[in-house]
């Protein structure tokens, strides 16, 4: 064969396509601003190859999440509990179409094969689903009508805390769902902060919150060093409670608490990995108060 037709049938080289690296943002009042000190780091994965960068968070940032957070509970915690419900199986159903994309980030992150972070994803949806079917139930397994002496109802029924500060666990997607979901499915409104080893799942969740039906700043995530923001989160005055689920360190989790103190919030400190156990009324009953009622028969 001529060497000029061999030329004319060669398929060119496809040319090198470069990714696009993307720089994740923080999650606050359902917006996704820069940090304010204008910070990020570099995610690594399992290899530790670069992923991405994220948003190294300040402590104004904790304060901007804090507002966001206080200015959302009204309605949200005055929202109907089926609505709430309803709510929760959304982002369910928004995670159940992105669930590829879920693995793919589990799978970087950690190092796990493609089946294992499947697995890991349909059961963080499969724990949306479970919390949102107790949204309009937890009520009245948790409250009571007293028996008292008198012409008297005596009623006790769970009402939200407030704003919640919550240092998720190191694991991702999985370890967040089941801190964040039965926060916010009782009508708290939450400040999150996110591992700062596996972010990407983390932020990709705050995407699926900023597109379903979540109004915005129910829930706050900020990325970026927890050891930083941590402190700031546990002394801020507005913050009623907080839930200490990924601060394995003993004298950290003590310190946190000290902060707490100062205001009187509500802090719980889980056993190490509560979260992998299956979920249960535990957590929703931890970030509520008991409000008792009188009222007279007859009227």
């Amino acid at each position: 064969m001529p060497a000029k037709q061999k030329r004319a049938d060669r398929t060119p080289d496809a040319p090198v396509r470069l990714a696009v690296r993307k720089t994740y943002k923080l999650f606050v009042g359902g917006k996704f601003p820069r940090s304010e000190s204008g910070r990020s780091y570099p995610v690594q994965g399992a290899d530790g190859g670069f992923l991405a960068n994220a948003a190294l968070a300040s402590r104004k940032d904790v304060r901007d999440a804090v507002q966001a957070a206080r200015k959302a509970f009204g309605g949200w915690s005055g929202a109907t509990a089926y609505n709430r419900g309803q709510i929760l199986y959304r982002i369910a159903e928004m995670l159940e179409g992105r669930r590829a994309q879920f693995a793919d980030e589990v799978a970087a992150g950690t190092g796990e094969p493609t089946a294992a972070a499947l697995s890991t994803v349909d059961a963080a949806i499969d724990r949306w689903v479970w919390y949102a079917g107790w949204a309009d139930k937890y009520a009245q397994v948790l409250g009571n009508a007293n028996p008292v002496a008198g012409p008297y109802f005596n009623l006790s029924s769970p009402e939200p805390t407030g704003v919640v500060g919550i240092v998720a666990p190191a694991e991702p997607l999985l370890a967040l769902v089941s801190v964040v979901a039965p926060a916010i499915v009782t009508g708290n409104t939450v400040v999150v902060l996110a591992s700062e080893r596996h972010p990407l799942p983390a932020i990709t969740l705050a995407e699926v919150l900023a597109t379903s039906d979540l109004p915005g700043g129910v829930v706050n995530l900020l990325t970026g060093s927890a050891a930083e923001t941590a402190p700031w989160l546990a002394g801020h005055a507005d913050v009623n409670a907080l839930d200490l689920a990924g601060v394995a360190d003993a004298g950290q989790a003590a310190e946190l608490e000290r902060l707490a103190a100062e205001n009187l919030k509500r802090v719980v400190r889980p056993a190490a990995d509560d979260w992998r156990a299956e979920p249960g009324l535990g957590r929703l009953a931890a970030f509520v108060e008991t409000k008792t009622v009188w009222h007279p028969r007859g009227v």
